[in-house]
């Protein structure tokens, strides 16, 4: 099998190794892209016969590891050649190598393992170190690594950044072909995590702090030319954190039901390299590099840490050290006023920091709201994972100091959890300030403008609206909180942080503004709940707002929206005609009461008077006619098995919400009866 690989790539590479070809000339470079172009075929032609029969050309284990070492050596030595054309074309057949491997079962490992020694000794290359070192922790019972190095070696006395960042390309490019469901495998997955664990582990992070430094004290605002080897350091740094947010993706596919402690290792490593990648990658590098490159860099580094986020154990002390990275170097995103949807509108995807083709400005303005969405998410998750700390953490948490909380009497034990309280409070004070509201009817309305803002800078991201969705759920709630509106003043909001929190965030009025936005259209709640992207989270979401609106009744049938607020709903969705929207409307109690029973609830309702009763829109019934209509679609498509996963929880919960409706229409017939 190894033979045929083999001569196809000695063919093909070894010429220019003898003739030591790294500077081509431009007639030898086309030929030599044609050369390649062709290997790449026939291995893909290789690969899929594979699929279909195996190949009984076998060698003896040292000859087909010779073979293997070798061609690594030599499409290796083609990383270092000058044309980045030619790097790109035989990184390429190092992955689909990669591919023929994984499809032929035998010697990915060795594979694996060697691309990530080559990955080290590049390293320790383009810092001047020696390479003794670098062969620790790749000891495999058919891989004697130090041969490898002394083959490997010669083929790299001219890699610099840029064949390192090659490198790290290739790298990336099989974790992602591993993904793919004709290549997925358990064992390769594991095989790959364990290898560039080890990578990672031993280069020397530290002594790229002094590269980066110099690289970074550019200042002033003009043009600064770059030379060849600092432009290969940061694409070297864009493919090492595309790699790094590819590899925490595949831990998360491999450990899906793993406990946090028993997590891979890697995690662990590429948690502790947060703080240089964003010094590396976000320290002042010039005019162009702000308005561009550095945009892919703050785009990667969120998704990176909004990934981490959710696969490993957040700790008061990476908590904190994340908020401080999210103030040096989000802050102007956090404190960027919530745009309301005619400004967002029409850049949901053109926002994406990958479009390059306009100019510098055009593309940071089209950007930072998608930016603006990802720092807040990562903020708000941090903030009220302080605040939701375990007891035995908080113990642990010596990471903030009380002088950081100084400002509140909170009745809180853990410092922790006082921090992440004052940075929302100080977060929504920034976007919300209470000394601006004289009484409580302008500050419900304003409060009620701002999350209604909130949720439309969101809507157009899914699969991030139904994160922040869940992540604001776990805001604690006071229960017990009774207000005296008549004499509330802002004073009240100051004095009572949590009661502030827990109205803006209000969870109920948050999910009566989703269905609001959506314009009550339950197809598109279904779709939501078949997509691959936002299904599992738009469940989950569901069925946590059901069971608080049962646990709520009162607060989410008397929810209503004042007329310069209901006219804010967003167009994104199929409209509908709106009733009238300068209707008189009664803000609600923020209180969590238990359902009462069907006779007091008629009591109450008849203690309101028909002309109220009557006077404004009812949000409550659009909710309830767009939630039993997705039941309705729901049981359809579960009786006749189309639809993706079992809804019966789901449907449980609606079926609990349509009791409870019922109740609530026979209450009103008893009422209107009664009044007549």
């Amino acid at each position: 099998m190894y033979s045929r690989l083999y001569r196809l790539i000695n063919d093909t590479v070894h010429p220019y190794i003898e003739l030591e070809g790294v500077h081509l000339t431009k007639e030898g470079e086309k030929e030599l892209l044609a050369s390649l172009s062709q290997v790449l075929r026939q291995i893909q032609l290789w690969t899929r016969e594979l699929e279909h029969h195996s190949d009984d050309e076998l060698g003896t284990p040292s000859e087909d590891h010779h073979r293997l070492s070798s061609m690594i050596a030599d499409l290796i030595f083609l990383l270092s050649i000058k044309s980045q054309y030619v790097r790109h074309s035989a990184g390429n057949i190092v992955v689909v190598i990669s591919e023929f491997l994984a499809t032929s079962g035998s010697n990915w490992d060795i594979f694996i393992q060697s691309l990530c020694l080559c990955m080290e000794l590049a390293v320790t290359n383009a810092l001047s170190f020696s390479s003794a070192s670098s062969t620790a922790g790749l000891g495999n019972s058919h891989f004697d690594s130090s041969n490898f190095v002394v083959l490997i070696k010669p083929r790299l006395k001219n890699a610099g950044w840029s064949t390192l960042a090659e490198i790290v390309r290739v790298l990336r490019n099989i974790v992602k072909c591993l993904k793919q469901d004709y290549v997925y495998d358990d064992n390769l997955a594991k095989i790959c995590l364990d290898s560039v664990h080890s990578c990672l582990s031993n280069v020397p992070w530290d002594s790229m702090d002094v590269i980066y430094s110099t690289q970074n004290s550019f200042t002033g605002d003009a043009l600064i030319p770059r030379t060849d080897e600092e432009e290969s350091r940061v694409v070297f740094l864009g493919n090492l954190v595309q790699l790094l947010c590819s590899m925490v993706e595949q831990s998360g596919s491999v450990n899906d039901a793993v406990h946090f402690l028993d997590k891979h290792p890697i995690l662990f490593v590429i948690t502790n390299l947060v703080p240089k990648l964003f010094y590396w990658c976000l320290s002042k590098q010039g005019k162009h590099v702000i308005t561009c490159i550095s945009q892919y860099f703050r785009h990667k580094l969120l998704v990176l840490l909004i990934r981490l986020s959710f696969l490993i154990c957040l700790d008061c002390c990476i908590l904190d050290s994340w908020l401080r990275l999210l103030h040096k170097y989000f802050q102007e995103l956090l404190w960027q006023p919530i745009t309301s949807v005619e400004s967002v509108q029409d850049t949901s995807l053109e926002g994406s920091p990958f479009l390059l083709i306009n100019s510098d400005g055009e593309v940071y303005n089209m950007s930072s709201h998608h930016l603006q969405r990802q720092a807040i998410f990562l903020f708000l998750r941090c903030s009220i994972s302080l605040i939701s700390l375990k007891e035995e953490t908080q113990k642990r948490c010596a990471c903030a100091t009380d002088d950081s909380c100084s400002t509140f009497d909170l009745d809180l034990d853990c410092i922790g959890r006082k921090k992440g309280f004052l940075e929302l409070y100080r977060w929504l004070q920034g976007h919300l300030p209470l000394d601006m509201f004289a009484d409580y009817e302008i500050y419900a309305e304003k409060c009620m403008d701002f999350s209604l803002s909130f949720l439309q800078l969101f809507v157009h991201e899914d699969d991030l609206l139904f994160r922040v969705l869940l992540q604001l759920l776990s805001v604690p709630f006071r229960a017990e909180q009774r207000l005296d509106k008549r004499n509330w003043t802002s004073q009240d909001g100051k004095e009572d942080i949590l009661f502030h929190l827990s109205y803006v965030f209000n969870a109920v009025h948050l999910f009566h503004l989703f269905l609001a936005e959506l314009h009550y259209d339950h197809q598109v709640l279904l779709d939501y709940l078949i997509s691959k992207d936002t299904g599992i989270d738009c469940a989950e979401y569901l069925l946590r707002c059901l069971r608080l609106v049962s646990n709520s009744w009162p607060l989410f049938m008397e929810f209503s929206l004042g007329g310069k607020v209901t006219n804010r709903l967003s167009d994104k969705r199929r409209k509908v005609v709106l009733e009238s929207s300068h209707n008189q409307c009664r803000l609600p109690s923020t209180t969590m009461e238990k359902v009462p029973s069907f006779e007091k609830e008629c009591e109450n309702d008849l203690e309101c008077g028909s002309k109220h009763y009557g006077a404004r829109r009812s949000y409550y019934k659009d909710a309830k006619d767009c939630l039993l209509s997705l039941k309705i679609s729901l049981e359809n498509l579960h009786q006749k098995n189309l639809f993706l996963y079992n809804p019966e929880v789901l449907l449980k919960r609606l079926m609990r919400f349509q009791e409870l409706c019922s109740q609530r229409d026979d209450c009103d017939n008893w009422k209107n009866g009664g009044l007549i």
